[in-house]
């Protein structure tokens, strides 16, 4: 099934089961649908059965949205105490769209429990209450966690599954990867039939350098190896040591919450030459979460570190926001951090919704059904893995789940066939909405678009560095008295920006800035003199030249200003 045709169906309000293998764009089809509510005034309620998992959508925890806890069942007495609380009675009153995202570690006892409480706030004949309901993920990929073995382990077990009657939505086209061997690989393992040529493949892993100038993240089943290389890899290293701490706003509980769905270190250590991997999407799109790089140093005014990415970006990196909202989408709590972490190592299952652009996996202990699927699937090409071990059970899925796959990609194909016969999909689309109770007025919708995109983009503008806003504003000034006064900022700031921006852009053209021939001459001849002069005292010892060295052999009659400009487009 398209991406087209999928979305079709979610906006009919069909209850859907979106699936498909890693990297079809399951993600990123839920966030088209949700900005598709939201644009009608529709808030859907994003869940997920762990936190870095709910992070991805910026959604929360299963077990925090229901007020579970840590319950392993519930009932009619934990369903008393729920309904005398105000703010879950308005909480589940307002829930008309209910998505959970990586459907394959929900068990079905946790399912069934989330449609015990909704049949008691909400309707009570019907499967979860009668809202919608988009489960999203891949069985193939990681089970639910479990202390012992059970006959019935995924949520299609549950009896609320059957009762929901889902469209099947399976998405086959794959925008991870790009190579046609590591396709065939992760698809032999989806059918339980290694071929010969997927063997080959992973031999050639095994014995194969990649051929890289860093060294990538290493993926482990087991934390204490990660935790380990991680820690002997920093140490290895010389050089300053620099530590991050967080900042948090909010009451702790809240905050406390923020950790426990991310992976964002409350204190972060660093040193040149270490590895690290962003943990986090950038709103710029300079890195996106998965994306792996080297610390190259750290700016000597702020500290903050420099990191060299896989494709061989330079980014200066800043602390990002982590945030925790209640119902009403209110903020409660902040944490403020760099978006990195260390990672010559991180868990397989930390890993799963990532996209790595290389990766050295040892699958030697693989203990669990799933576990190699999700590792192989990180990697865009073959090129950029290497396998440091495996056993038989890396390869190995559910054979059930084999079973049941066929019956699933049968399913979908039906839908697509129903979804061509149905005549006016646009009219469904709009009655679906107004169930819901949302608007269908197209003036209404772009109003309350151009107030999501305003907020999108003032978010992004206030996370800018500063001399980046002063380059969007470039192209809407004369002169550089213009440009500090739309700007709010003096003269020599201005200058120092324009040094910043030339220095990461080397193609910018700064010309209607550059300071009057008499003025420039002056500078110019002055600094030459010097320089013939063979003045120790004319640099820095980062080999920068000193402005007072200019300012006193002028005898003041030139200002700083002046002279940091004229230095800005002097070549030597």
């Amino acid at each position: 099934m398209t991406q087209n045709t999928a979305l079709d169906i979610l906006k009919s309000g069909e209850n859907c089961f979106l699936t498909g293998s890693a990297g079809t764009g399951k993600t990123y089809l839920l966030n088209q649908y949700i900005s598709y509510l939201q644009e009608r005034k529709i808030n859907p309620v994003v869940t997920a059965p762990t936190g870095i998992a709910a992070s991805h959508l910026n959604g929360q925890t299963i077990h925090s949205y229901f007020a579970i806890g840590i319950r392993d069942s519930i009932d009619n007495s934990f369903l008393k105490s729920l309904s005398a609380k105000k703010h879950i009675i308005k909480r589940f009153e307002a829930l008309k769209v209910l998505i959970i995202d990586e459907i394959s570690m929900v068990s079905p006892e946790l399912f069934d429990m989330i449609d015990e409480i909704l049949r008691a706030f909400k309707e009570p004949f019907a499967p979860f209450g009668g809202v919608q309901v988009i489960v999203c993920g891949d069985f193939f990929q990681l089970p639910p966690v479990s202390r012992e073995p059970k006959e019935k382990r995924f949520a299609w077990q549950a009896n609320a599954w059957r009762e929901l009657n889902f469209s099947s939505c399976y998405l086959q086209t794959k925008f991870r990867q790009d190579d046609d061997r590591l396709i065939t690989l992760l698809d032999d393992i989806r059918v339980g039939n290694i071929s010969k040529e997927s063997y080959e493949l992973i031999d050639e892993r095994i014995s194969t350098d990649m051929k890289i100038d860093y060294n990538p993240t290493k993926l482990y089943t087991h934390n204490i190896d990660v935790d380990r290389v991680n820690r002997q890899e920093l140490e290895k290293l010389e050089g300053k040591e620099y530590t991050f701490e967080h900042t948090a706003k909010g009451v702790q509980r809240a905050v406390d919450k923020i950790f426990s769905m991310s992976l964002v270190d409350e204190e972060l250590t660093l040193k040149k030459d270490a590895v690290v991997i962003f943990i986090k999407n950038n709103p710029e799109g300079k890195y996106i979460n998965g994306t792996t790089g080297v610390v190259t140093g750290f700016e000597k005014s702020s500290g903050l570190p420099f990191v060299k990415t896989a494709n061989g970006d330079h980014l200066k990196v800043e602390a990002e926001e982590w945030s925790l909202e209640d119902d009403q989408g209110k903020k409660v709590a902040t944490v403020e951090q760099l978006p990195l972490r260390l990672a010559w190592a991180i868990t397989v299952h930390k890993s799963q919704g990532m996209t790595l652009d290389a990766a050295q996996i040892d699958l030697s202990k693989t203990f669990e059904m799933g576990q190699g699927y999700v590792a192989l699937s990180r990697v865009k090409n073959s090129s950029g893995l290497k396998l440091l071990g495996i056993n038989d059970m890396a390869l190995s899925v559910d054979p059930l789940t084999i079973r049941v796959d066929e019956k699933i990609k049968q399913a979908s194909l039906k839908a697509s066939k129903e979804l061509e016969t149905l005549k006016n999909i646009e009219k469904i689309h709009r009655s679906h909405i107004k169930d819901l109770g949302g608007t269908n007025n197209e003036n209404e919708i772009a109003r309350v678009r151009t107030t999501i995109n305003s907020k999108k983009r003032a978010e992004v503008e206030s996370k800018l560095p500063t001399h980046l806003k002063t380059k969007k504003l470039l192209k809407e000034v004369k002169n550089l008295k213009d440009l500090a006064k739309m700007r709010g900022s003096t003269k020599g700031t201005i200058i120092t920006h324009l040094e910043k921006i030339k220095s990461e852009d080397k193609t910018i053209d700064l010309e209607k800035f550059k300071p009057n021939k008499k003025l420039y001459k002056l500078v110019v001849n002055t600094l030459e003199e010097l320089q013939e002069e063979s003045s120790q005292t004319l640099y820095t010892d980062e080999g920068k030249i000193k402005r007072k060295v200019i300012f006193d052999a002028l005898s003041g009659d030139v200002s700083y200003d002046d002279i940091q400009l004229v230095l800005l487009y002097y070549k030597k």
